[in-house]
């Protein structure tokens, strides 16, 4: 355990954390593969057992606002490439039957959940992608898009930091509790995409 605590704070100890974790999160709008979420989750099981002798474990609220704002930023970049692509964008997605499936489901929920699809769809895998572009494409307005955004931003964050930080208070910061806590957060983003993609009730009938 002590060598496990070792080589999860050598990992993230320094300021670098902060960047790295930034530029993944930006970076996984246009590339879902990448690791941010785990990135994040473990830098705050190394924080949660940070104490006087390890000045260089990143620290909470930092790591937080970092995530919260990189998320922001990336989904925004993301809905103004799509708007500016206009229609070769279309063309792209006309040509791909998979974007074209996931274009309509996005109308769709849109057209029902409104805002809220912003929130969920930061934590379904590739939701963030073909919500951000799919409002860019769409010509939505940035006022309707982007509050939304930076909810969806903040709320993702603070789970994610929150089961870092948690899941080193109940499990030490080790390897093992990075990985607890990652399988919550992809546990969250299942519940998410069932959620988005489960049929609209029909509305009941006029008596």
């Amino acid at each position: 355990m002590l060598d496990s605590l070792g080589s999860l704070r050598s990992l993230t100890a320094g300021p670098w954390i902060y960047p790295v974790v930034a530029a993944s999160i930006l970076l996984d709008v246009f590339l879902p593969v990448l690791p941010s979420g785990f990135l994040v989750i473990t830098a705050a099981t190394a924080a949660a057992t940070a104490t006087a002798a390890s000045p260089d474990v990143p620290s909470l609220l930092p790591l937080l606002l970092c995530a919260a704002t990189a998320s922001v930023l990336g989904d925004f970049l993301a809905y103004r490439l799509a708007r500016r692509g206009g229609a070769r964008l279309d063309r792209a997605i006309a040509r791909s039957r998979r974007l074209s499936l996931a274009q309509e489901r996005l109308g769709t929920a849109l057209a029902r959940g409104g805002g809220l699809l912003v929130v969920l769809a930061r934590f379904a895998p590739a939701g963030r992608s073909v919500v951000s572009l799919g409002a860019g494409a769409a010509k939505r307005r940035i006022k309707d898009f982007l509050p939304w955004s930076a909810l969806a931003g903040v709320t993702w964050a603070s789970y994610s930091v929150g089961l870092g930080w948690l899941g080193g208070q109940w499990l030490g910061a080790t390897w093992f509790s990075a990985g607890v806590s990652t399988l919550a957060l992809f546990l969250a983003g299942g519940l998410a995409a069932y959620l988005i993609r489960r049929p609209a009730a029909d509305p009941a009938p006029v008596s």
